[in-house]
Formats: C-alpha cells, structure tokens, sequence
C-alpha cells in the first residue's frame, strides 16, 4: 500500500507528541489564547503537527496539503503553526484559527455554551425523496445535516456516491466517519488514488478534518477530469452523525 503509516503507539511518536503538546501550551500562553473546549479537536490538531514534525521536520498546520516544491515539503499557504493567518486575521476577526484549536477566551465562553445545549437538543432530519438525493448529491459543498441523510439514503438504495477520507491513516484510527468507503490521504494522495479505482463519472464526497485539504484536493480531482466531486464543507469536526473509531 503507498499509504504512509506511523505507529500513534511508538515511543517515537508519543515523544513527539509530548513535546508538541508542550508547544501548543507555551503558544497558549504566549497569545493569551484558550484552547477549545472540545477536547478531540485539540488531541486531532496536536497529533496532527507531532506527525508533520516526524514527515516532514516542521509543524505545519495539519488541516492543509503539504507539497514538495523544489525538492523540499512546503504547505499550501505557508501555514506553519501557529501560523500568521491565523495570528493576523483569523482569531482577532473570528475567534477562532482554521484548525480550530486556538481560539479567544470569549470563543471559547460561547462554545461551552453551544455545547451544553447540544447536550439536550437533537435535530431529527426527514427522509429525502430520490429526486431530493440526485440534487444533493451532485451539490460541490455539503455541510454535516447534509451528509447524514445522503448515507441515510444511501443505506436505503436511494442513491450511490463514495465518500472518501483524504486525512492521514493515524487521523482515520483515531475516528472517521461511519459509511466512509476509502481512505485517501493528502501525504500519499496520487499513488493511493491511483489504487483506489474510482471512476471519473461517479459521485464522490470527499471530507478532513475542518474541510480545507479536501477543498484542495476537490480542486485537484476536478482538474484531472472527476465530474462529480462534493466536499463536506467544515469537515469531520462539524459532523453530527456517527464516528467510527
């Protein structure tokens, strides 16, 4: 397989991961920042960094595509954590960076609230008709509500796509979504697509972490002639259906 694997359970990794730990706290402390308050999004992103440190000697910011120009490994946007984007723009204008582990301690106050009311509300969708799935599916973005009722869908032969992770095989271990049927990720992405056999007039879903890799690799798939790409616009952090871990 052309899949990169790293073992989440080596000694190599976990002192990686501790020293990358240590980095996100004095980055922390260093802005005034907070870290948010769901738990797996930080864990995510830090182990997320730990292996782009061990692949490629730098701590680039895990939701982007790194790619080697001139022989060397640069990410898309020169995002290197904390990275200047997220410095100069998004967190003073949003709250939040786009991998969302930093984030302003009002975000953080308001998203502690957020989460303890999706503690006790639960929004059931309807079933789609076939006409309705035909339509969503073919749509180029798809938020997580979306996605749901397209597997719900799907498990009742009301429609075909394939959805595809394009996340690293240690984020796929750590949880991906229920009904994913392939794992592409964006450090192996030609060789593995190449093995994968999709067809190039098929519907497919493409999903990462917080939906900028498989926006970029959306992008890509589009240029080299598939037709009928989707891409779950905030990504696994957003989705409300079934993890798999």
């Amino acid at each position: 397989m052309s899949i990169i694997k790293i073992d989440m359970n080596s000694p190599e990794f976990q002192a990686e991961l501790e020293k990358t730990v240590r980095f996100t706290d004095k980055v922390i402390n260093q802005f005034n920042w907070e870290y948010n308050p769901e738990d797996m999004i930080n864990e995510g992103v830090q182990m997320g960094l730990a292996r782009n440190k061990m692949m490629y000697n730098k701590r680039f910011c895990p939701c982007f595509m790194v790619e080697e120009v001139d022989g060397k490994p640069r990410s898309v946007e020169d995002r290197i954590c904390p990275c200047t984007p997220a410095i100069e723009k998004e967190i003073p204008t949003e709250g939040v960076c786009h991998c969302q582990i930093f984030c302003t301690p009002e975000y953080a106050a308001k998203k502690r609230i957020e989460l303890g009311m999706e503690e006790v509300v639960h929004q059931h969708s309807r079933g789609l008709t076939k006409e309705e799935c035909e339509v969503l599916v073919n749509n180029s973005e798809l938020d997580s509500d979306e996605l749901v009722s397209l597997l719900e869908a799907r498990e009742l032969g009301m429609v075909n796509f394939k959805l595809v992770d394009v996340r690293e095989h240690m984020e796929w271990q750590m949880g991906h979504i229920k009904g994913a049927d392939q794992l592409i990720p964006t450090s192996s992405f030609f060789n593995t697509l190449n093995e994968s056999k999709l067809q190039k007039d098929e519907n497919i879903i493409v999903y990462c972490h917080v939906g900028s890799r498989s926006a970029h690799v959306a992008r890509i798939l589009k240029d080299m002639g598939y037709t009928k790409i989707g891409n779950l616009t905030h990504g696994i952090v957003s989705y409300g259906g079934t993890i798999e871990r």
